[in-house]
């Protein structure tokens, strides 16, 4: 995507949400990032670039992030839309150095704060975010099997203007050990309460049938890391032990890029069309 001047555009992430779900695929180093990019552009289906403050530290800063989806996208001439977010901004400093960057997008992650809390240093986020006209999610609730309170979920959205909420739903981060115990009712009445986009976390190691009827119940981003974390590592191990005595980088790594565009292909095949 490009502006009128031919400069390469990230998109906000509220412009993509508002009339279909859209996949949040976390990105890790460089091959993750070109890889995501290329299939979604394959499949003409727009994507959320998610970056955690630890994946940025390990890139090598929020400039150096913001750089190469820049740069990959103008090289690889990505079409769709792009939208570069900052996922579990954990203060207000982390949001601030993002949006400086040139991401598009920022979640601020004040859940373990009380609500009263959570509100105020999310009202600061918003306000910060909208200079630089980039949209906003927050968190309410524990991710970790929990649910969370209706009039709270309303309270946040009303007081604080966010773009996205990620509520707790009975979904957990990481690998689900046992089926989830999702209140699909719930996500319909927060939906219905707020009116904005909802998020959920956790969305790796779920069956297509449970994301599929995550999507009904009124889901507008669904997050994938570990998923592709294991995707990942398995096409490279694969990779390796047939080829114990390769030790060019380039050929390592490709596998491991092929099973990460399986897992893209794979979930936006859920979605309805």
């Amino acid at each position: 995507m490009y502006n009128e001047n031919g400069d390469v555009m990230l998109v906000n992430m509220k412009d993509i949400l508002k009339s279909k779900t859209v996949f949040q695929f976390n990105i890790n180093n460089l091959e993750w990032t070109k890889a995501i990019l290329e299939e979604v552009n394959e499949l003409k289906e727009p994507v959320i670039l998610g970056a955690s403050e630890n994946a940025i530290k390990y890139m090598g800063g929020y400039k150096v992030v913001s750089q190469i989806v820049k740069s990959l996208i103008e090289e690889l001439e990505i079409k769709v839309p792009v939208v570069l977010h900052l996922d579990h901004g954990k203060n207000i400093e982390s949001c601030k150095k993002a949006l400086e960057a040139g991401f598009t997008s920022v979640m601020i992650d004040a859940s373990n704060y009380s609500l009263e809390e959570n509100i105020k240093i999310t009202k600061q986020v918003v306000e910060l975010a909208q200079k630089y006209n980039a949209s906003v999610e927050a968190e309410i609730g524990s991710i970790n099997g929990s649910y969370t309170n209706i009039n709270d979920a309303f309270k946040i959205v009303w007081e604080t203007k966010i773009d996205a909420l990620a509520p707790a739903v009975g979904n957990i981060h990481g690998i689900y050990k046992k089926k989830p115990k999702i209140n699909y009712e719930l996500i319909k009445e927060i939906k219905n309460k707020t009116n904005v986009p909802l998020v959920l976390h956790g969305g790796s190691n779920l069956p297509d049938e449970i994301l599929k009827q995550l999507v009904e119940s009124g889901i507008n981003k669904i997050n994938i890391n570990t998923d592709l974390q294991i995707a990942w590592a398995r096409g490279i191990k694969k990779y390796l032990k047939s080829n114990k005595k390769e030790y060019d980088p380039r050929k390592i790594l490709e596998p491991g890029s092929e099973e990460i565009k399986k897992i893209v292909k794979n979930k936006i095949a859920i979605l309805p069309k």
